[in-house]
């Protein structure tokens, strides 16, 4: 018991429950840029916001303003854009088929000067499956012609 000093009971060890909640606090406050971060979100945001009402705005006054010029003028500007829309349809299709036309005979060239451009072992597999086709149904033909001839001879000997 000489250890003990006067005053140091069980109840002046524990801190006050005022200092307890504060020590909390402090421990769960955000830092300095957790606060800077914060408020460049909450700025921003509130910016993009206002930007969002503006343009909805104009949106709205350039509607009721240029609706009743829209409705008038609509029978001029229907067929112009149909035309402009047709024109550049039909561009782009001869442009696309011009490209596909070159890279076509580009194929061809490099295919037949014999320098194996992507795709020719195929075409050549097709062409001896193609040759080979032929030749059978050459041989069948002549098997089937002459079996027919015959049996047409002996239906019209004088044939």
């Amino acid at each position: 018991m000489a250890d003990r000093q006067p005053g140091a009971g069980p109840r002046a060890q524990r801190p006050a429950s005022g200092q307890v909640l504060l020590r909390r606090l402090q421990d769960r406050a955000p830092t300095s840029t957790q606060v800077v971060g914060f408020l460049t979100l909450v700025i921003s945001g509130g910016i993009l916001l206002l930007l969002t009402g503006l343009t909805l705005t104009g949106t709205v006054a350039a509607l009721v303003f240029f609706g009743p010029i829209i409705l008038l003028t609509s029978p001029i500007w229907f067929p112009v854009a149909a035309v402009i829309f047709i024109s550049i349809a039909g561009f782009l299709s001869f442009c696309g088929f011009g490209v596909a036309a070159v890279a076509g005979a580009t194929w061809l060239y490099r295919y037949f000067s014999g320098r194996h451009p992507v795709g020719s072992d195929r075409v050549d597999s097709a062409r001896s499956r193609i040759a080979d086709t032929a030749s059978h149904m050459k041989d069948y033909a002549r098997e089937y012609g002459g079996y027919l001839h015959s049996r047409m001879k002996d239906a019209a000997p004088g044939a």
